[in-house]
């Protein structure tokens, strides 16, 4: 906005973009209507108008979305629409971006379910960056399901099969109906308080959209991404995923399968033992061979069977070493030699003696300075010259 109080068009939709976007109901909502002028686009984006009889609304869903509809919109297709709305500053138009789409009538658990899933993930309880490591050999496991059901048994047998050395613990609760929840969720905060095992597994067998309702719950979903521990979601159930799917650290398609994933199978550590041991064996019988193979070598030289001859042969040799460390020693000498006489005798050539013995004089002044030239000297200066064995003295004329 200008300083007169007057928008700019691009400001004025920038402005009611901060507006909507800072409402939290048109951040996660659902929207039901008629579908109209559906358009799918090369990139896989989905562009259509939802209607009523009292209005429409524009709707965009991007491929990674619309990848996951388990049926196939079009015109004139009465649906549920879940996602977010923003304003198109561009157009000054304000529209639904879709995360998931649903045909009406699926029943308002649905239609809960799928606005509580956007409203956590927008939150970041589903990011992958947040969870936890699975233990690969936990000591102990918590399961918390029903203690009547057979999910129970189902785990217990298969951790007692594939890992006999992990101790289950089991938390009984209702899997189902309005006090399932606060249980399930109270277990997993118990777990965490007092630290009783490594691992958590809960979950329950297969049901209707109803019958798992409970996992569905918000409190379950927070319990699970606020545990310390690592927890696997095990509610059996292929085809739909429950919200405590999302928030847990791993999912697991049926409570055995939970078990699975929890710990290794013992058969397959003992057969990697096995393994490990028989390669250990190999390797000591090849270092066992590799010696003995040194040691007959060892056996059969000729040390072992006649140690004075190899004595006199180590003899020999340090004869043979001795005499060509001599002639070394003295070659290097006679070369020293050589090369100090030539150097005496280009000494002996330039040294001053010598010039003098040819019948030259050295004059110096009477501070000792060599006289190099007739304008270093003046008329009654005293010389003293410098013959081959004498030296004499002179007055300058």
């Amino acid at each position: 906005m200008r300083d007169d109080g007057v928008f700019e068009v691009g400001s004025l939709n920038e402005y009611v973009k901060t507006l909507i976007a800072s409402d939290d109901v048109l951040a996660s909502l659902a929207v039901r209507g008629e579908i109209s002028n559906y358009k799918i686009y090369p990139s896989g984006h989905r562009y259509f108008t939802m209607k009523d009889s009292a209005g429409s609304l524009r709707c965009v869903m991007f491929k990674a979305a619309a990848d996951k509809l388990r049926f196939k919109p079009g015109n004139g297709m009465k649906v549920i629409a879940f996602g977010r709305l923003e304003v198109y500053v561009r157009d000054g138009a304000y529209q639904l971006y879709a995360s998931s789409v649903t045909p009406d009538g699926v029943g308002d658990l649905y239609a809960e379910y799928e606005r509580l899933k956007e409203k956590l993930r927008l939150e970041g309880l589903f990011d992958a960056s947040r969870k936890k490591p699975i233990p690969k050999a936990p000591r102990s496991v918590a399961v918390i399901t029903s203690g009547a059901g057979a999910a129970v048994r189902d785990i217990i047998r298969v951790l007692g099969a594939r890992w006999p050395l992990t101790k289950v613990i089991v938390l009984p609760v209702r899997v189902q109906g309005a006090e399932a929840p606060p249980e399930i969720a109270g277990a997993i905060k118990y777990c965490n308080r007092h630290k009783i095992a490594e691992l958590i597994i809960a979950g329950r067998g297969g049901g209707s959209i109803e019958d798992l309702q409970a996992f569905n719950d918000e409190r379950v979903a927070r319990a699970i991404f606020a545990s310390e521990i690592p927890v696997i979601s095990a509610v059996g159930h292929e085809p739909d995923v429950t919200i405590a799917d999302f928030a847990a650290d791993l999912r697991a398609a049926t409570p055995s399968n939970a078990a699975e994933l929890a710990v290794p199978d013992i058969s397959d550590v003992r057969g990697g033992l096995r393994n490990i041991s028989a390669r250990i064996a190999r390797s000591g019988e090849n270092t066992i061979r590799d010696l003995r193979r040194r040691l007959n070598a060892a056996a059969g030289a000729r040390i072992m069977s006649s140690p004075e001859n190899y004595l006199d042969d180590r003899r020999l040799a340090v004869d043979r070493a001795g005499e060509r460390m001599l002639s070394a020693a003295r070659r290097r000498i006679s070369g020293s030699g050589t090369r100090f006489s030539k150097a005496a005798a280009s000494l002996d050539a330039l040294s001053p003696l010598k010039v003098l013995g040819r019948g030259y004089a050295i004059a110096r002044d009477a501070r000792g300075a060599v006289v190099r030239s007739a304008a270093d000297v003046r008329p009654g200066d005293i010389l003293a010259l410098r013959l081959r064995e004498d030296e004499i003295s002179c007055a300058v004329n």
